[in-house]
């Protein structure tokens, strides 16, 4: 199966109302940087709280490098979300010098 999949320059700023921002990493991730504006639900946790998801929202899945979300893309697509995978994750936003929230 093909995952559906965009680059940093595909994405506006999140605060746009382009994308829901999900970020699937750990806590400790999480706590690190993140999107402003993303909802945080860490991989393993992704089953019990797809509730919380809208799947109508074009959303966009975030982790470190693009494993983990590119795993959570391809199970949200099969139960019909509008997903795309960050191609590149934190790493590739971080280094296209895109803002991210730090504690």
């Amino acid at each position: 199966m093909n995952v559906p999949t965009v680059t940093v320059d595909d994405v506006m700023h999140p605060t746009s109302g382009e994308w829901v921002v999900l970020d699937v990493r750990e806590p400790h991730e999480w706590a690190a940087g993140h999107i402003e504006g993303a909802i945080h639900i860490p991989l393993g946790d992704l089953p019990a709280r797809v509730g919380e998801l809208d799947p109508q929202a074009q959303t966009l899945v975030v982790c470190h490098v693009g494993a983990r979300s590119a795993r959570a893309t391809a199970w949200l697509h099969q139960l019909g979300h509008d997903v795309a995978n960050l191609a590149g994750g934190m790493d590739a936003w971080e280094g296209a010098q895109r803002p991210t929230v730090r504690p």
